[in-house]
């Protein structure tokens, strides 16, 4: 069995992953293109050890900064860990929805192209590539598929929307829009008590010109602190707008692209909502 969580950032998935893999006795994929790289931890909340409780993870912490990784890369090594694991059950817990879709669907890359997700930018900032790209380019600036479509053009095919893989079970968090503004507000907080910015100005001495450095939320607005573009205060707020508009990104994805049974977050109660999501698993394998 192959549980997949998604849903938008600060929702909870991490915590429910770990849960669950108690349960099923499962192992953990991170499908989250930020924490691939080692050292980013604070800014993308990577799970610590402590957290992981001893079952086992996948896919966290093998690049560094300065190292390419592309969506083909992660296909393949997802793909090949899922055949290595054939007789165990397997988790996929992220937020980076073309990941999961390269991995568990029928997408088909040239090896010598370099596929990117384009997570961390903003419309805006997409516009400014494909102009780059193609000045004379008339894609909608509001239309970000087709403007990731064009960055990666000849790069991707979906030759069919299917699973390639049997009994695979979409689970999605959510809540309401104040909740989670409010969970994103306090997550960013606390990213900057516990160091943030001594983590980014750590990791911005050596790798100056570390592309995922210098997109990822988090990091690419600490990085204009740093450079003293923007105030402290400035940059908190940028983090947590940021952050926003790439959680309604996400909800964009994988409404569009996965079939998702969607799950209420209880805050107040999370063990409700984990006893909920256990019921619907165990009734799909009936």
């Amino acid at each position: 069995m192959i549980i997949v969580i998604v849903g938008p950032t600060g929702v909870g998935k991490t915590k429910l992953s770990i849960e669950l893999a108690k349960y099923y006795k499962a192992s953990i994929i991170n499908a989250d293109a930020v924490q691939i790289y080692k050292g980013l931890d604070i800014g993308s909340a990577k799970i610590t050890e402590d957290e992981k409780e001893g079952i086992k993870h996948y896919l966290l912490d093998i690049k560094n900064l300065d190292e390419e990784y592309s969506v083909c890369d992660y296909q393949r090594d997802a793909r090949r860990i899922i055949n290595d694991n054939l007789n165990q059950n397997i988790i996929f817990c992220g937020g980076t929805g073309l990941y999961i879709s390269a991995a568990l669907m029928d997408y088909r890359f040239y090896e010598d192209d370099l596929n990117l997700t384009y997570d961390e930018y903003s419309n805006e900032e997409l516009y400014e590539l494909v102009l780059k790209k193609d000045n004379n380019s008339k894609i909608d600036k509001k239309n970000r598929i087709r403007m990731i479509r064009f960055l990666n053009k000849k790069n991707i095919e979906l030759v069919e929307p299917k699973l390639l893989y049997k009994n695979v079970i979409f689970i999605g968090l959510t809540t309401s829009r104040d909740k989670l503004y409010e969970v994103i507000n306090k997550r960013v907080d606390k990213m900057f008590n516990d160091g943030l910015i001594d983590e980014v100005k750590k990791l911005y001495k050596d790798n100056k010109d570390s592309k995922i450095l210098n997109r990822a939320i988090g990091y690419k607005e600490v990085i204009k602190y740093l450079k003293q573009e923007i105030s402290l205060e400035e940059t908190k707020e940028l983090i947590k707008k940021n952050s926003r508009h790439y959680a309604k990104r996400q909800y964009t994805w994988f409404n569009n692209k996965m079939d998702i049974k969607w799950f209420n977050v209880n805050y107040d109660n999370f063990l409700e909502t984990i006893n909920e999501i256990k019921r619907y698993i165990n009734g799909c394998n009936k």
